[in-house]
């Protein structure tokens, strides 16, 4: 099934011209009925027209993907900027046309959403790739920053430090370690004031992606800081 939303009935027409015969087509022609018809039959996809959305687009496709999570959106539209497409993808849409796209290119559009695949244009992927470039870079300045603190703990606060990251209460870091809960207590005080936080959830946020590198590896304690071996 697909919903088709629209006000332009001519619009609607050209989009069943080439979707007729691959699934059960509804039309709609505004936004109660079709936050109505998705919530009913949280239909595959949707192909909708961006002129139904005005100037709140974002929040409305939001909005709608929270009606039917599972439904994939493929926006029909014309004069966008490469900013604002890039906004609406963000947003959850997975496909755009032209308003003035051929059926037959409709058809081919709405097949490799339906089949989870993306109908981009070139420009978006770029877009996609810049933006993925500056989180890995800015996910190693923090790893970075994080392994900075990290080096100002001892070996054996480090070794404390990631056994709270995995999720290890005290008890069982004085059983590990053969040490008392005591000193492990001591530890985690001296542990909060160099790495200036007051509690151990901070602290396993601040090491969990250590912890989760080095999960199921044990610590090497006849090595210096801070080898861990596998």
């Amino acid at each position: 099934m697909i919903l088709l939303a629209s006000s332009c009935e001519e619009k609607l027409a050209h989009w069943k011209q080439g979707l007729s015969d691959i699934s059960t087509l509804i039309c709609l022609t505004d936004l109660d009925s079709l936050s109505h018809e998705l919530i009913r039959r949280s239909p595959p996809i949707l192909l909708l027209d961006h002129d139904l959305l005005g100037i709140d687009s974002l929040q409305i496709i939001e909005s709608l993907l929270v009606l039917s999570p599972k439904t994939r959106i493929i926006l029909s539209i014309h004069g966008l900027s490469d900013e604002m497409e890039w906004a609406l993808f963000k947003s959850g849409v997975r496909g755009f046309c032209l308003d003035t796209i051929e059926p037959e290119q409709i058809k081919r559009a709405v097949k490799a959403v339906w089949q989870g695949e993306l109908w981009i244009r070139r420009k978006l992927v770029q877009h996609m790739q810049n933006e993925l470039a500056i989180t890995l870079q800015e996910k190693k300045q923090i790893e970075r920053a994080v392994n900075s603190l990290l080096e100002n703990l001892t070996r054996r606060e480090y070794e404390i430090a990631i056994l709270v990251g995995r999720g290890e209460s005290n008890k069982q870091i004085a059983r590990q370690l053969d040490i008392t809960e005591r000193t492990v207590k001591a530890h985690l005080t001296e542990i909060f004031r160099k790495l200036a936080i007051s509690d151990r959830i901070k602290l396993a946020l601040l090491v969990k992606d250590t912890a989760a590198t080095s999960n199921q590896t044990d610590i090497d304690h006849d090595s210096d800081y801070p080898t861990i071996s596998v």
